[in-house]
């Protein structure tokens, strides 16, 4: 036992570190450095942007990955190791493992919706987020047999997934040609510019309710329902309170956004 706490308190540190340094700087290129870049005029953004950028691309990229190792080795040591997956009498059956997958096979599921029509509106990607999260949530109750603790934190492991698989697949890549082309004095690609801002801008909606995720074991106490049956998380509370924790974060969220673009410099 106690090589295994040594091990979660280490991952644990090192999560938080990596997290820190990962969404701080996700937080910083969309509500600081999009309104600051976009006051440049084309002189100063080509020798600014070729600086600036792939110094905090590489903070960024590796901050998520390390977020996300660490993050997986949590899940393992707590969850899985510790058995904190299910209730006493419950187990690991056919609908648990399908909803592992489900977790980190999600960017199958999440690239091509973020691909059509839907993401094109903002209002409208907003709320097939909080149907699928609140939908994803209950399939782990439902069909997984996840107690509360496990569901929420699977759900932010789909985020941290979803939000790993954009840095590492869609944002870097697309921002190893914009920049570039900045430097070049060249006019980066439209659909590569709007590609890696479109996902970038998902990824800092899906954070916030990411941490409300991570805390899942202080949220215990006011939102796991009385045992209901033979599954101790109450089927019709628990996704409500997790989308209530989305729609709030996502509001917060907007809100950044409107104020980050408000700020202005000396």
């Amino acid at each position: 036992m106690l090589v295994s706490d040594i091990i979660q308190a280490l991952l644990r540190w090192a999560h938080i570190i990596a997290g820190i340094t990962w969404i701080g700087h996700l937080f910083f290129f969309n509500w600081v450095n999009g309104s600051f870049t976009a006051a440049l005029d084309a002189a100063t953004k080509k020798n600014v942007v070729p600086e600036l950028m792939p110094r905090a691309l590489y903070w960024f990229r590796w901050g998520a990955a390390w977020t996300w190792f660490t993050g997986v080795g949590l899940l393992v040591v707590v969850f899985y190791h510790g058995k904190m997956m299910f209730d006493p009498g419950v187990g690991w059956g056919t609908g648990a493992f399908v909803m592992l997958a489900v977790t980190f096979l999600s960017p199958l599921i999440y690239d091509p919706i973020a691909k059509s029509g839907l993401a094109k509106s903002g209002s409208t990607m907003f709320w097939t987020g909080v149907v699928l999260s609140t939908a994803l949530l209950a399939a782990y109750v439902m069909f997984g047999e996840f107690t509360y603790r496990a569901a929420v934190i699977h759900v932010g492991a789909t985020f941290g997934t979803l939000m790993a698989f954009n840095v590492w697949y869609r944002i870097w890549p697309a921002q190893q040609k914009i920049i570039p082309a900045i430097k070049n004095g060249e006019k980066p690609d439209a659909a590569l510019a709007g590609l890696a801002g479109l996902r970038s801008k998902h990824n800092t909606y899906m954070s916030i309710p990411l941490v409300w995720a991570m805390i899942n074991q202080h949220t215990a106490a006011s939102f796991n329902a009385p045992e209901m049956g033979s599954i101790a998380v109450g089927d019709a509370y628990l996704p409500l309170s997790f989308t209530g924790a989305v729609i709030i974060g996502w509001w917060f969220c907007a809100w950044c956004y409107k104020k980050g673009a408000a700020v202005k410099g000396f």
